[in-house]
């Protein structure tokens, strides 16, 4: 042979016995296989093989199968972005005349999907209270398929009955799915509800995951998952995924795999971080309302306390994530005037990342339902890094001076 063709059919195989803290890197659309009967038995399905990078390679299994754990799941599957895992779910499970339900206070995307192309395929939906599980219970009917759900809402952070919702969603015989990434798999186990009735455990039949935030860690990755318990939703998922060809680059799987030790460390401290900086905004009278899940007297604090405050977690956990209504007094251009002046505190979406983040909004363009259990005003997300603590309130300090000028 030539040594260009050497080159590329070179003989050499490495020793097999190597181990190491992080897993390997396999990058590969082709996958090699030793005869023509491996490459028409191999099954990919059930992770018991290889057949193209396309449907999995040692990375990616094991990156799933570490999130699947994780979530408190058995399946799992990778997406591009936390986005991309919402509308594989609607895609996998939603044909023309189907309906979909969303929480009015759902992360924004998941609406605009619905409002856009779920509308353009035939697929309708409806936009119920999150608060409310008589609402949500209304409004299923004959064409429901599936109802998507949230804990914590989105920048407004009401925290839901979610074993109220599921159940439901079980009496008509409904699919449902939460967005789990505020949570991380740590806050709660979102296939292990308590009912809070004495009854049997139940639990959403699955979850997407923005791995985007607290898995990777460092703001720059985008990524996504979908867990289930169920065999037959995760057949239906991974046959709809292998047919809409998405998947996930090694390089970001081992970013996130790498990521993975350090999440409760990274959750725990940003929490922790977030509860300091919450209070300190309750004192600070140009806001009025903070709004965290922990806290009591936040929307749904109670909710929280149910699923998130165990013998093992008195404390509970959260996501180091809160917003604050500032007082009607105050002009647009002074609420952006104050995240302006913000030094360290920048102004960007996503969150999970070492570096803080505050965004303003206005929900009130967003909602289409009522919300009196919200104050009157402007909104503004703080996102907690990983700087101290005491550098933040010092910053939020110095930027409320904007406010009053």
């Amino acid at each position: 042979m030539t040594r260009s063709t050497d080159l590329i059919h070179h003989p050499y195989q490495p020793p097999s016995e190597f181990d190491a803290p992080q897993v390997g890197v396999f990058k590969a659309s082709t996958v090699i296989f030793p005869n023509v009967a491996a490459m028409r038995t191999r099954e990919w399905l059930n992770k018991s093989s290889y057949t193209y990078g396309l449907h999995g390679t040692p990375t990616t299994f094991t990156l799933e199968e570490r999130l699947a754990t994780l979530e408190g799941g058995t399946h799992c599957i990778l997406t591009p972005s936390g986005l991309a895992a919402i509308a594989q779910v609607d895609l996998a499970l939603l044909k023309t005349g189907d309906e979909v339900l969303i929480p009015d206070n759902a992360y924004g995307p998941n609406k605009a999907l619905a409002e856009g192309e779920l509308a353009h395929f035939g697929i309708s939906h409806q936009f119920y209270d999150a608060m409310n599980p008589a609402d949500l219970a209304a409004r299923i009917n004959e064409r429901t398929r599936l109802v998507w759900m949230e804990a914590a809402g989105s920048v407004s952070m009401e925290f839901p009955d979610l074993p109220a919702l599921v159940r439901a969603c079980r009496a008509r015989g409904v699919c449902c799915a939460l967005d789990n990434t505020w949570g991380a798999g740590l806050a709660f186990n979102a296939f292990d509800l308590t009912s809070g009735q004495g009854d049997a455990p139940l639990g959403v039949d699955l979850t997407i995951h923005a791995l985007t935030k607290y898995p990777s860690g460092g703001g720059d990755v985008l990524m996504g998952s979908i867990v289930t318990r169920s065999d037959a939703l995760a057949k239906t998922i991974k046959l709809s995924h292998m047919r809409l060809g998405t998947g996930v680059a090694a390089n970001d799987a081992e970013l996130v795999l790498r990521a993975l030790p350090s999440l409760a460390l990274r959750y725990r401290a940003q929490d922790q971080a977030a509860r300091h900086l919450a209070n300190w905004c309750s004192q600070q009278t140009q806001f009025s309302q903070v709004l965290h899940p922990a806290f009591h007297g936040a929307p749904g604090h109670a909710h929280w306390q149910q699923l998130c405050v165990t013998p093992q977690e008195p404390q509970g956990l959260a996501a180091g994530i809160f917003s604050v209504v500032v007082d009607t007094r105050y002009t647009t251009q002074q609420i952006d005037a104050f995240c302006d002046a913000l030094q360290l505190f920048k102004i960007g979406y996503s969150w999970g990342g070492p570096m803080s983040l505050v965004v303003p909004y206005h929900l009130s363009a967003a909602r289409q339902l009522a919300t009196p259990h919200l104050q009157t005003g402007r909104v503004v997300r703080f996102c907690i890094g990983l700087e101290d603590v005491r550098d933040l309130q010092q910053d939020l300090a110095q930027a409320l001076q904007h406010l009053c000028l």
